[in-house]
């Protein structure tokens, strides 16, 4: 996802008549404020009302996936779903939609999303616990290299991204 200051999705909204003859005018618009794609284009339109059929200008974006970012073409209806997601889920899907290159469900995300992990060693630990393939009486002074778990057999398996605190992990799938 682009880097801002802001965790508010929006859209710069400006229009190709005024770019073409050299104005940006336009104005930022929260996509949280509209229920659904048709109700963020009649803003969106609203805000050009100066014009008799606005050509609508997408001149730049904050806060959502860049796989849904398009300087002609406002969010798929998708977007109102991920709208609905918690900031860390909204996080882990934009980097899951961006590595797939956007064409992605809600479904698709919850299935493939293993969690946020310190590293992909945490994340090997945590499976091979959760599986039961660690004895309860192993004794204390053997040590299992857990980053080697990860990178020699788990990594093929999966993907990861950058997270806010450490890695966003998902299945290949």
């Amino acid at each position: 996802m682009k880097t801002q200051d802001t965790t508010t999705p929006r859209l710069y909204v400006g229009t190709y008549a005024k770019y073409n003859s050299g104005s940006i005018k336009g104005d930022w618009l929260e996509l949280e404020d509209y229920s659904d794609r048709e109700a963020f284009l009649e803003a969106a339109r609203e805000l050009h009302s100066d014009e008799s059929d606005p050509e609508l200008m997408f001149q730049d974006y904050e806060s959502f996936p860049v796989c849904w970012y398009s300087e002609s073409s406002a969010p798929p209806d998708i977007f109102w779903e991920w709208l609905e997601l918690d900031e860390n889920e909204r996080l882990a899907f934009g980097a899951y939609a961006d590595n797939m290159g956007g064409e992605v469900s809600i479904d698709d995300f919850r299935d493939a999303y293993c969690g946020e992990w310190d590293s992909g060693a945490a994340y090997a630990e945590s499976t091979a616990e959760d599986c039961g393939d660690i004895p309860k009486d192993i004794p204390n002074w053997l040590v299992i290299d857990w980053e080697a778990s990860w990178n020699c057999n788990l990594r093929h398996d999966y993907f990861t991204a950058d997270s806010p605190s450490g890695i966003f992990i998902f299945r290949n799938c």
